[in-house]
């Protein structure tokens, strides 16, 4: 095998629509500052193993290259590393970023970001039915209040709730931040 062909059974963190304009808007984030930290966390342990580090970015935050579309400067990618725009809540629709993942290798992904009920379950959800394994960090994903539920309930129901969730044979678990260990291979 030659060292440019892809990892098999490689795992890839994504980051979901940690953009300024979002997380710095006008609707505080449950938790800031602490889902933040956590998502430095998991980007530290990562890169310390030579794991993917994708970014997805939705166009409807902000428009693209104004200060507000930006991945949030704390946790903002290194040279290299790869960023998808969308345009929908799922991160796979309309964009190569299932391509992107098959020629790394990825089979199991790592996902944070926000908003929790949005973009981060729409990417749990689908990524099992294209056939990915999934970790959703506990600790790293948030949202915000809406009409009927606090922010803290939301993330709490999608904690419990997708936890176990599996599509035949691809599943979701949930793990909080510092029982994250990343190994090159996912089984």
């Amino acid at each position: 095998m030659g060292g440019d062909e892809p990892k098999t059974n490689q795992t890839a963190v994504l980051v979901i629509d940690a953009q300024v304009g979002l997380v710095e808007g006008t609707r505080p984030i449950y938790r800031k500052e602490e889902t933040l930290d956590r998502i430095q966390d998991v980007l530290a342990k990562a890169r310390n193993a030579d794991i993917p580090v994708l970014y997805v970015q939705d166009v409807d935050v902000a428009p693209v290259g104004t200060p507000e579309f930006a991945v949030h400067p704390s946790i903002a990618p290194l040279d290299g590393e790869l960023s998808v725009h969308k345009k929908s809540t799922d991160a796979f629709y309309g964009t190569d970023l299932h391509e992107r993942l098959q020629a790394l290798g990825v089979n199991h992904l790592v996902i944070t970001g926000f908003k929790t009920e949005y973009c981060v379950d729409s990417a749990c959800r689908r990524a099992t039915t294209l056939g990915y394994f999934v970790t959703l960090v506990q600790d790293a994903h948030s949202t915000t209040d809406n009409k009927v539920l606090s922010a803290e309930q939301i993330v709490a129901h999608h904690n419990c709730n997708l936890h176990g969730l599996d599509n035949l044979e691809h599943y979701i678990v949930v793990v909080p931040s510092d029982e994250l260990q990343f190994e090159s291979k996912f089984y």
